[in-house]
C-alpha cells in the first residue's frame, strides 16, 4: 500500500514539473516573437539608405510678452469711449453685496432689441474721465482713462433685461459699469533676450514718458501694465519695443540732500589725553589740500554742476499691447531696477 502512494506522488510531481517547464517555454517564446516584431518595425522605419531616422522634439508654443491677465485687463487712455448703451443695472445678490466678481450673476439693461444673444461675451469697462499729466510734453488731455474690470457671458434674455455670468474679473465690478464688445488683442511673440545695455546711447527715435500705471503705482516692475504718452499720432504700433531710461541723478521717488551731512573736521572730537580723531570719515576732500583741516571742502552740487554730460541710465524695456490716438498701453518685460512713473521711453 505504501509503494502505491509513492508511485502516485511521483506521478503528480512529474506532471507538475512538466507543466512548469511548458509555461516557461511559452513565456520565452512570446518574448522572442515580440522582440522580433519590434526589430522588424524599427527596420521598416529606417530609410532605404540605411541611415537612422531622426525624430524631432515636438514644437513648443512661442512665448508671448503678456499673460491674459495683462492683455485682457490692461485698460487704456482712449480718445473717446465706445458707447453701446449697455449698463449693469442689477445683480442676483445685490441685497447682500455691492461689489461683484467671477461667478456672480448680473443684470444688464438691454435685451434682444439691443442685439444681445445668449452665449455672447462682453467686456466690462469703467470710464474714469479725462486724463492729463504734468509729466507729458503733450498739451491738454491725453484721452479718457478707461479701466477694464472684467468680462461677462450672456446666459439668458428676460425681456428688456439680460442675465449675465461674470466669467473673468480684473477688479471689483460695480453697478453702473458699462459693457462693450470684447476687444481683439493678440500679444506679440517674445523675441530672444539679449543683455540689457544699462548705459545705451540714445537712438534718436521717438521718445515719450510713462504717465500712469494700471494700479496707480509710482514704483513698478516686470509684468506690470503702464500707459505711455506715445500713440497712433506718433506712429507707435502694437508689438513695438521701447527702452525705459532716465537721466542719471533724476527720477527718484525719495529726494536726498545734496549737501554733505558732516564737516571735514571739528574741534572737540579728540580727548584731552589722546590727540586724534580730527578727520571725519564721511566728508568730502578739502578744496585746497594745502589749507588747514578746518578749511572749506568741495560739495556734491558743485561737482554735479561742472561735470560733463553723463550717460543715461537704462532701467528696463516695455512692449506695446494696444494703441490709442495719443497714448499706448504697454507691459514691462525686462528691468534692471525699479521703474518709476515719469521715466522716459524710447522706440528701439
Amino acid at each position: 500500500m505504501h509503494q502505491c502512494h509513492l508511485k502516485y506522488l511521483f506521478r503528480n510531481l512529474a506532471t507538475l514539473l512538466l507543466l512548469c517547464f511548458l509555461s516557461i517555454a511559452i513565456a520565452i517564446l512570446s518574448a522572442v516573437i515580440a522582440s522580433a516584431q519590434t526589430l522588424e518595425g524599427a527596420a521598416q522605419q529606417q530609410p532605404q539608405d540605411g541611415r537612422p531616422t531622426v525624430v524631432a522634439p515636438p514644437e513648443r508654443t512661442p512665448a508671448v510678452v503678456a499673460r491674459p491677465s495683462e492683455l485682457e485687463c490692461s485698460g487704456q487712455i482712449e480718445a473717446a469711449p465706445v458707447s453701446t448703451g449697455l449698463e449693469i443695472v442689477g445683480a442676483q445678490q445685490e441685497q447682500e453685496q455691492r461689489v461683484f466678481a467671477e461667478g456672480d450673476y448680473l443684470f444688464i439693461g438691454g435685451g434682444a432689441q439691443q442685439g444681445l444673444r445668449a452665449g455672447q461675451e462682453l467686456s466690462v469697462v469703467r470710464p474714469r474721465g479725462q486724463f492729463r499729466s504734468p509729466l507729458s510734453a503733450k498739451r491738454g488731455s491725453l484721452g479718457i482713462f478707461t479701466q477694464e474690470v472684467g468680462r461677462v457671458r450672456i446666459v439668458e434674455l428676460r425681456g428688456e433685461v439680460a442675465v449675465a455670468l461674470v466669467n473673468q474679473s480684473c477688479d471689483s465690478i460695480l453697478l453702473g459699469d458699462l459693457l462693450r464688445p470684447v476687444p481683439q488683442r493678440v500679444a506679440a511673440v517674445r523675441r530672444p533676450e539679449t543683455n540689457l545695455e544699462r548705459f545705451a546711447s540714445p537712438t534718436g527715435r521717438q521718445t515719450g514718458r510713462i504717465v500712469l500705471s494700471r494700479d496707480a503705482r509710482e514704483m513698478i516692475s516686470k509684468d506690470q501694465v503702464v500707459f505711455i504718452d506715445l500713440g497712433a499720432e506718433d506712429n507707435i504700433k502694437a508689438g513695438d519695443y521701447l527702452t525705459i531710461f532716465r537721466p542719471v541723478g533724476t527720477g527718484n521717488i525719495t529726494r536726498f540732500r545734496d549737501k554733505e551731512i558732516t564737516s571735514n573736521a571739528k574741534r572737540g572730537f579728540e580727548s584731552e589725553r589722546f590727540r586724534g580723531g580730527k578727520f571725519s570719515n564721511q566728508s568730502q576732500r578739502v578744496r585746497n589740500p594745502q589749507d588747514d583741516t578746518f578749511s572749506e571742502t568741495v560739495n556734491t552740487p558743485e561737482i554735479k554742476e561742472r561735470r560733463p554730460a553723463m550717460p543715461r541710465k537704462v532701467v528696463g524695456e516695455v512692449v506695446v499691447l494696444s494703441v490709442q490716438a495719443r497714448t499706448a498701453t504697454a507691459v514691462i518685460t525686462r528691468v534692471s531696477q525699479e521703474v518709476h512713473t515719469g521715466d522716459y521711453v524710447e522706440s528701439q
